[in-house]
């Protein structure tokens, strides 16, 4: 028996066909990133302002320089291309990404829920860190409990605001950075100047030491520590498999141990992820599908 398609069905069954074929070719196609990184002979990332002892500025140069830095110059390394270094704030970030200003975002940018349903990361953390809270000496400030109803200063968009605020009750002010909150906590805005561990550690040991005499870390518990990982645009999952064997090569390497060592960045994690690695076994950080 033979049937016979009328030309209305058959130019339906056709635009069917086509749609079909356009949809598999763009999710084949889908992650344009690394071929435009390639074209165009430059990678650009994002890499935080110049705070010890992530990031240095070079005096010379005006550059941003470190630790942050030496690891998106690995990756424009293996791509054979240029690395562009562009400073962002907590402020920022996000909408260079987004806006396509960068390629990738190499700071200290942790794991967050929220995060990850608006971008996407490469799974293998290259970093642990928390929080930690530098507060006036003689404040009567020694663990997070004792900040309730008391104004801690952060970064605009930091993870560290729910838990000061939900868990420990703090009145939580969002400012443009570190700077400008230990400024406010100098003069007194906020009893507590709360960022990432190793930056205060840096604060109160680093250059500026002389500075910050009359202060203190409230204590060594740090806020909430959560993996640090590499962001990508949503849907980009070439470039999240090119950048996670990028990290997992580090750490099997021991190049981020080697780094740390180099800028004065605390080198606990890395040593431990190292040894990990050389067992075949790395951290995971949740992936988008598990965000709840």
């Amino acid at each position: 028996m033979k049937f016979k398609l009328s030309s209305k069905t058959l130019c339906l069954s056709l635009g069917l066909l086509g749609l079909l074929a356009a949809s598999f070719a763009g999710a084949a196609h889908a992650d344009a990133t690394l071929d435009k990184i390639k074209q165009r002979g430059k990678l650009s990332v994002g890499v935080d302002s110049p705070e010890p002892p992530f990031g240095l500025l070079d005096t010379a140069t005006g550059k941003v320089g470190g630790f942050q830095t030496d690891l998106a110059r690995d990756i424009a390394k293996r791509l054979g291309v240029e690395l562009e270094v562009v400073p962002v704030t907590a402020a920022t970030r996000v909408q260079f990404l987004q806006a396509g200003k960068v390629d990738l975002l190499i700071a200290n940018i942790q794991w967050t829920q929220e995060r990850s349903e608006i971008l996407t990361f490469a799974p293998t953390p290259y970093n642990l860190v928390g929080g930690a809270a530098i507060v006036a000496k003689g404040s009567g400030i020694s663990k997070w409990e004792d900040l309730r109803g008391k104004v801690a200063c952060v970064s605009q968009g930091s993870n560290f605001a729910k838990p000061l605020q939900d868990t420990y009750g703090a009145v939580v002010k969002g400012l443009k950075g570190i700077p400008e909150s230990l400024l406010a906590l100098k003069g007194g805005t906020c009893a507590a100047s709360v960022h990432i561990q190793p930056a205060m550690v840096q604060t109160l040991t680093g250059a500026s030491a002389a500075e910050w005499k009359d202060f203190q870390l409230a204590t060594n518990e740090q806020l909430i520590p959560s993996p640090t990982v590499i962001w990508t645009r949503r849907g980009e999952a070439d470039t999240q498999a090119y950048v996670d064997k990028a990290i997992q090569d580090w750490h099997r390497s021991g190049t981020l141990v080697s780094l740390s060592k180099k800028y004065g960045v605390p080198d606990s994690y890395f040593v431990s992820a190292n040894q990990k690695a050389q067992q075949g076994r790395f951290d995971r950080a949740p992936f988008e599908s598990d965000a709840k």
